[in-house]
């Protein structure tokens, strides 16, 4: 009796997967419309009624300097952060998981004869053939 149902399950998920985009929306949406769509609403509102346009629109969102868009450039910058935690981490991705780490293999490649003991990698981890002795000049 303590299974919860699954259209309960998704209701759930839905909430909890949706939130992030749907904010993300929502401050897209909010800015065409105070920097874009109200704007010309706005002055063709006072040419179609007054013959002229007599004032300028003053976004909205800008007025308490700007808190809004500071709100939620934090409000998106730490869900997605925390997103990107969560993938790093492996959860819900997508049925895809995450690569395992890779160990480097130990080589006895080593460079430029006695006084140096590092055994040479390519830039993806891959040990790299061996060098030929260079002759002393």
């Amino acid at each position: 009796m303590s299974e919860i149902s699954l259209s309960e399950k998704k209701k759930e998920d839905w909430m909890n997967s949706k939130w992030r985009p749907m904010m993300g929306w929502m401050y897209m949406i909010v800015c065409i419309c105070d920097f874009v769509l109200f704007p010309i609403l706005w002055s063709l509102v006072q040419a179609l009624h007054g013959g002229r346009v007599d004032t300028q629109w003053s976004p909205i969102t800008l007025n308490g300097a700007g808190l809004f868009h500071m709100a939620m450039g934090a409000i998106l910058g730490i869900a997605a952060y925390g997103r990107t935690q969560e993938k790093l981490n492996g959860a819900n991705n997508g049925g895809i998981q995450s690569p395992a780490p890779v160990t480097m293999p130990s080589t006895s490649t080593t460079v430029g004869g006695s006084f140096s003991q590092q055994p040479l990698t390519s830039s993806t981890g891959k040990p790299m053939p061996a060098q030929p002795v260079q002759p002393e000049l």
